[in-house]
């Protein structure tokens, strides 16, 4: 995860903008690699869940790596035998070029991105040589249940290969970083919410079951601002490998996100603030040929509800926004310039793959 703090949202746990934040991933410390695995004996004495743990570590650990920029460090996996490595896209940031070193602990390899996809918080890069490199198997996310226990496979605070253990403690959750230079501002839906811990450094490593498939993507961790804005255990979130699967085969196959599944308005704003407070969402632009654009919405309309839904900030308006299908109609609150308050019908458009 990147080193700055973002402020999440999830839909279903009733939190405002102002409420639990998720830490992004630390700068890059030299690299630990994984200890050697404990010896036959110890594995055929230990009792099943221990045993299980251990098998899965052994087979999902090759396939996760640390990667490093030239600003932050962060986790990736594996993706296919061509060498690409699935990760967030905060954790790539604005870089071209980094440095892949395996959790196992073996000899660098230099790579390149393909694409980032900023809206879902997910990219894709290539190693030069990807001799060496395993490939991960990745799991049905949709047929994960609450309750089921999940390792966390990453690189927190540089300590290459670590993993912590814990279960899914919710599904569908939807999550909401506001947008900065170290956060490409996604909306991630459908999130995957998991007790195991999730520190700076893990965002972009592997949430894996007990079949060693990888289930989901860890992407954020929350804290509470009354514990000083400190960790608030066992709440993190995982993008589901469904939709990261989704996004990477898109990425590889055409180079770019053809299609998000993710409707959108096609306008750029800001949070409108009056009298101290969150107001709705001021359009500074207007994408051309957009659904915004064709049904009527200006630079300088505030945007105010959706379907009846406050729309009071931007992380509000993306979150209600990825409730919603492309194609589909849409009322939106409009308040105009003229301060004249007006409902406008939106045939919702994509949300661009960047």
């Amino acid at each position: 995860m990147s080193k700055a703090v973002v402020a999440i949202v999830a839909a279903t746990l009733l939190v405002a903008c102002s409420g639990p934040s998720a830490i992004h991933a630390a700068r890059s410390t030299t690299p630990t690699a994984w200890p050697s695995s404990q010896t036959p004996a110890a594995q055929e004495s230990a009792p099943p869940l221990e045993a299980s743990y251990e098998r899965v570590i052994k087979q999902a650990l090759p396939s996760i790596v640390q990667i490093t920029t030239d600003e932050v460090l962060g986790s990736g996996i594996v993706y296919d035998s061509a060498g690409h490595i699935l990760t967030n896209a905060h954790v790539v940031g604005g870089a071209k070029q980094m440095t892949v070193t395996l959790a196992t602990g073996s000899k660098s390899h230099s790579a390149r991105l393909v694409k980032s996809f900023g809206g879902g918080d997910l990219a894709v890069i290539k190693v030069d040589d990807p001799k060496g490199l395993t490939p991960a198997r990745f799991g049905d996310s949709s047929k994960l249940r609450v309750g089921q226990v999940v390792l966390a496979m990453g690189n927190p605070l540089g300590l290459s290969g670590s993993v912590t253990q814990g279960i899914v403690s919710a599904l569908g959750r939807t999550v909401t970083e506001p947008q900065d230079p170290d956060s490409p501002g996604a909306t991630i839906t459908g999130a995957i919410q998991t007790s195991a811990a999730i520190n700076p450094g893990n965002s972009g490593g592997g949430l894996i079951d007990l079949s060693g498939q990888v289930i989901g993507i860890p992407t954020l961790a929350a804290t509470d601002p009354d514990l000083g804005g400190g960790a608030a255990p066992g709440i993190g979130f995982a993008i589901p490998s469904n939709t990261a699967k989704d996004i990477a085969t898109q990425i590889i196959r055409n180079g770019k996100v053809t299609n998000s599944h993710r409707a959108a308005l096609g306008i750029r704003g800001t949070t409108a603030i009056e009298d101290g407070q969150a107001a709705g969402v001021a359009v500074v632009k207007v994408d051309k040929g957009s659904a915004a654009a064709k049904a009527g919405i200006k630079p300088g309309d505030v945007i105010i509800s959706l379907n009846g839904r406050e729309t009071l900030s931007m992380a509000t308006l993306a979150e209600a926004l990825s409730t919603l299908q492309p194609g589909k109609q849409a009322k939106v609150g409009v308040v105009r310039l003229n301060g004249s308050t007006t409902t406008i019908t939106v045939t919702l458009g994509v949300l661009p793959g960047d």
